[in-house]
């Protein structure tokens, strides 16, 4: 690295690690360091009553209070923080005093990682502490951490630009209190599902990422180049078709958290990368599956918060089942005023054009519903509620309805103004399969980009016969999202996609 691009600060590190090895200690060592003790269990297993407790503990240098011969610092580990209490005569039992007077003292810097054998104690002024017996160097930090500093009540500091905590997620974990217990907070909502999918016999799969057909969704793919095959190749959209053919072989349940890509905008809920749960039940329909999925939630809030009770901004959200449901003809009745049955591509065009929707040649009925929708209606539903029953030209994967061929056995459920949850009775006479992936194509033709393919393989699969069937999918970082009570989906994923970061020069920075 160019040491014109370094700061001060990071000069002095650096001089401060030639130092440290000059001394005869490994900056990075290589060897085990045994840990027996962590911040948190140590406060809370505490007993003022209790023999003094031997402990082992490592983490990162937060804060330090030097104080001569005797000092006080802040250790974080992977569970949280503790003080520790360090004196030069104990760590340095005999003459020479360089551990105490240089290495901790002058070259021990703040995001140092140290590893620290003693017993705790309760401090005069009341704090559960470690006092060192022996220090060890496990890592040298060679950027400075930005610690929040406070003056006058007033933060200087921070490291609160969603710029930079998204990009240096590594740094927003260390320093932002509560960042990690979303993260943590996520490993719960999978762990929950797993447990509902798991106590019903349901098994866990794995199904390709790389496809030669993006099925399963109507999206826009990522497309990469195969060498060997000398084939194109697309990053998968949905999981759904190859789960079908699963149910056709022969497995009565099967779900997968699959990470999904769409070549499409990012916004606050959005990301081109994401995860999506996609379950399928053999036997089943619709309506049981809302009945599933509400109960899965109610669960799933439970064991995350306690409470089947959420705060999202300023509403309460509540899993409490059952939810709500509303046809997405009188969904959109009830929001417009207008009633799109029997309505044809040139009426809908027609409405949307009187509702101020936009459009373009491309949308057929399906897309011109969907817009009305998402437009008018979608935000509105803040508590969980099932949208069911879509028309047929939206749904080209769903059964049609038993009691009305111009629908399908649908449902979305919309929380907090947006889509969670997808779901169908699946289409399973591979006739009328065929003949919706057609319609696709007719809709490829005039230029919809997000029409489905027709995938031959799939339609052979169903041909051999697949039973009644219900599927669902649900978006795990918009559920995480709601669970977690946050606004915008970079919140909840560790590093999700950013633009190029731009470099600056350090002389074009100090020009200007």
């Amino acid at each position: 690295m160019d040491i014109s691009e370094l700061s001060e600060q990071e000069i002095v590190r650096r001089n401060s690690l030639e130092q440290i090895k000059a001394m005869g200690i490994e900056p990075y060592p290589a060897a085990e360091y045994k840990v027996d003790g962590y911040a948190s269990e140590i406060k809370e297993n505490f007993s003022d009553d209790a023999p003094a407790r031997p402990v082992s503990i490592a983490g990162r240098i937060m804060s330090r209070r030097i104080m001569g011969k005797a000092s006080f610092m802040e250790l974080k580990d992977s569970t949280g923080r503790i003080q520790v209490y360090v004196s030069r005569d104990e760590i340095c039992p005999d003459e020479n005093k360089d551990l105490y007077n240089v290495l901790f003292k002058k070259l021990l810097d703040i995001g140092d990682f140290i590893g620290i054998t003693g017993y705790v104690f309760r401090t005069q002024m009341g704090e559960i502490t470690v006092h060192a017996q022996s220090l060890t160097l496990l890592s040298k930090s060679l950027r400075p951490l930005p610690i929040v500093k406070m003056k006058d009540g007033v933060a200087y500091d921070a490291f609160d630009d969603p710029e930079q905590r998204f990009r240096q997620r590594y740094v927003d974990l260390v320093v932002n209190e509560g960042v990690k217990d979303i993260f943590v907070k996520r490993n719960k909502v999978y762990t929950s599902m797993r447990e509902y999918f798991n106590a019903q016999g349901y098994m866990e799969v794995e199904t390709p990422v790389l496809q030669s057909i993006p099925g399963g969704a109507a999206a826009r793919p990522f497309i990469t180049h195969h060498n060997a095959l000398d084939i194109p190749l697309y990053l998968r959209i949905a999981n759904e078709l190859y789960l079908k053919r699963l149910i056709v072989g022969g497995f009565e349940g099967v779900y997968e958290f699959s990470k999904n890509f769409r070549n499409e905008g990012m916004d606050r809920t959005h990301n081109p990368e994401f995860t999506c749960m996609e379950i399928y039940v053999s036997y089943k329909d619709y309506n049981w599956m809302m009945e599933f999925t509400e109960k899965m939630l109610e669960k799933i809030a439970i064991d995350v918060n306690g409470t089947t009770d959420v705060k999202v901004g300023d509403n309460i959200i509540s899993f409490k089942a059952p939810f709500k449901r509303v046809t997405m003809t009188e969904a959109i009745k009830e929001f417009t005023g207008v009633d799109i049955t029997g309505m044809d591509e040139d009426a809908l065009r027609e409405t949307c054009k009187k509702l101020n929707i936009e459009t373009d040649p491309s949308m057929g009925k399906g897309k011109l519903i969907d817009e009305i929708f998402g437009e008018k209606c979608e935000g509105n539903y803040i508590q969980p509620t099932f949208i069911t029953d879509y028309p047929i030209e939206m749904s080209p994967l769903t059964k049609k309805h038993r009691n009305n061929p111009e629908l399908t056995e649908r449902f979305e459920l919309m929380v907090s103004g947006k889509e969670l949850c997808n779901a169908y009775s699946e289409l399973n006479d591979p006739i009328d399969q065929r003949y919706r992936f057609e319609e696709q194509l007719r809709l490829s033709e005039k230029g919809d980009d997000e029409a489905m393919f027709i995938d031959a393989d799939f339609l052979r699969a169903l041909e051999y016969g697949m039973p009644p069937t219900s599927g669902m999918g649900i978006g795990m970082d918009r559920l995480v999202m709601l669970m977690t009570g946050q606004t915008t989906i970079q919140e909840v994923l560790f590093f999700p996609q950013m633009r190029p970061e731009k470099r600056v020069k350090k002389e074009e920075e100090t020009e200007e």
